[in-house]
């Protein structure tokens, strides 16, 4: 799948659970290379609790069973934003993470924020080869790395890219729960226990 037809989209305050079981869902080495350290399950829990969705963006990528697959954070501090990523195992190499990179870095450039930023270990070669293709910038130190783009002005088209980017994501949530919805009317029926 082309990173250009992965339908990224804006989550919102209603999107914790979901945002929760994606995160309880990363094994121990995956959370350590999401987090730069390993976490228990609480502190997770806590973190998905103190995103402010009014200041930060989430941004995430749905499968069919409408289960968040992908997903990332932006955290806004003057004029950088700082961007986490993090895609489940069995849908790597599909662009997914691409797409949330290019949607954060058109979501930050329309914020008139002038920097994007991200920190990730230096083994981390998917999230390196992902900014790589973005262009961003990298410096590593000492076993980790530090990944910068220098965002151009918002214009029009960026504004208008990113609201037609946000409604096709949308439009792709509604057709998976329409088919969901579909597919259960159409499961055979279970016998009553009595």
């Amino acid at each position: 799948m082309n990173a250009k037809n992965v339908p990224v989209q804006r989550l919102t305050e209603g999107s914790r659970p979901g945002l929760a079981r994606h995160f309880l869902s990363l094994d121990r080495e995956d959370v350590r290379l999401r987090f730069g350290v390993v976490i228990p399950a609480a502190a997770i829990a806590e973190y998905v609790e103190r995103i402010d969705f009014d200041t930060d963006a989430v941004f995430g990528v749905y499968d069919e069973e409408l289960a968040l697959v992908a997903v990332a954070h932006v955290a806004f501090t003057g004029d950088m934003a700082e961007l986490g990523v993090s895609v489940l195992p069995a849908h790597r190499g599909r662009g997914l993470g691409s797409a949330l990179l290019a949607r954060a870095a058109e979501h930050v450039r329309n914020r008139f924020v002038t920097r994007l930023f991200m920190h990730c270990l230096a083994e981390n070669a998917a999230m390196m080869h992902i900014a790589r293709k973005l262009g961003m910038k990298i410096c590593v130190d000492t076993g980790e790395a530090d990944a910068f783009l220098k965002l151009a002005p918002a214009d029009p088209a960026s504004v208008t890219g990113e609201f037609v980017e946000q409604r096709l994501a949308l439009f792709d949530y509604a057709l998976k729960s329409q088919a969901m919805r579909i597919k259960e009317l159409n499961a055979p029926a279970r016998p009553l226990e009595g």
